[in-house]
């Protein structure tokens, strides 16, 4: 055998082989096509979280840490809030104004909610039908939610002036009298009320006629062979199919009551002698009237623990209503 022959029969080399720990290295999650795509994503939504941790996050927690504070407008020259405990919440659980504030807060919520709803019902259930003009009349119902609170407050209590308001003028015209609408300690929570049902019902006729719009033509026509209409109709086709929406419009209702603030002030401040006040105003008072901020604060965290009972029942409903 030749030279070259030998050479030619000799094995070749084994391949080179990687590294064991480079053989075994984990593949990582940012590595893959879908977690780089769930990295993309997650980007797009940082900007949104640190809006919410920045502007609701820290807000939030800066008031629940003041309402255990002393904290007073010599805080802004000392730096120094000394630790009060549950001194802040004893004081304005036991002061005077508390039991008015919490059944005027009652009250400004339960008649709101049930004259906004019952009224936007009504409203939504006759929009079903078409007519001429139909679309400009509801365009025409988002006015009163379209205007900011504030300008529809100032314009309220101009109407509801009593030397000098239209309404008062139009009663004394009729022989009926003028009464104090929002100087009169009797009617002041009435006139509050009557703004906010006025404010309101655009947002109920909004959310109810979407949910009606929703509900199939041939139900009603199927009922109707079965002899279900007008009312029976109403009881065992519209309302069931509607109680998802009804329970979302509710509780929403019931979050944005408790929390109305600048309608308020905008027409009473609060007054006449408290007969206005709710728990929105009483701490509003507290804290840029008598600048006692750790009291406004633990007020407010009151009213943040009541709120925060709705929002969840909110979420409750909203993850049932889109189940069914």
């Amino acid at each position: 055998m030749t030279d070259v022959a030998k050479a030619s029969a000799k094995p070749s080399a084994p391949p080179l082989r990687k590294p064991a720990a480079e053989a075994s290295a984990p593949v990582r999650w940012w590595h893959t096509q879908r977690g780089r795509e769930r990295l993309f994503h997650l980007l797009f939504l940082l900007p949104a979280l640190l809006y919410l941790v920045a502007f609701f996050g820290y807000p939030v927690v800066q008031n629940l840490l003041m309402g255990f504070q002393r904290y007073g407008i010599a805080t802004f020259y000392t730096g120094e809030a000394p630790w009060a405990g549950w001194d802040n919440y004893a004081a304005v659980t036991s002061s005077a104004v508390f039991s008015r504030t919490m059944l005027n807060t009652a009250l400004f919520t339960v008649c709101s909610i049930l004259a906004q709803f019952g009224i936007g019902l009504a409203i939504a259930l006759y929009f079903r039908r078409r007519f001429p003009l139909g679309g400009v009349l509801r365009a025409l119902l988002l006015l009163p939610w379209l205007v900011p609170v504030i300008v529809s407050g100032t314009v309220w209590r101009w109407i509801l002036d009593q030397d000098n308001g239209v309404l008062n003028r139009l009663l004394g015209g009729l022989g009926l009298g003028t009464p104090g609408w929002l100087t009169d300690t009797s009617l002041a929570l009435l006139s509050v009320i009557m703004v906010n049902i006025w404010l309101g019902i655009p947002f109920n006729v909004v959310l109810l006629h979407s949910g009606l719009q929703e509900i199939p033509r041939e139900l009603y026509e199927a009922a109707e062979l079965d002899g279900a209409t007008g009312r029976r109709a109403f009881r065992y086709v519209t309302w069931p199919l509607l109680r998802p929406v009804v329970t979302v419009v509710l509780v929403l209702g019931v979050v944005y009551t408790l929390k109305v603030l600048d309608l308020i002030l905008g027409l009473t401040g609060g007054g006449p002698a408290n007969a206005s006040q709710t728990l929105a105003t009483q701490s509003y008072h507290l804290s840029f009237r008598t600048f006692d901020f750790g009291q406004g604060a633990a007020l407010g965290n009151i009213l943040i623990a009541v709120s925060l009972v709705f929002a969840l029942l909110y979420l409750r409903a909203n993850r049932r209503a889109v189940d069914e």
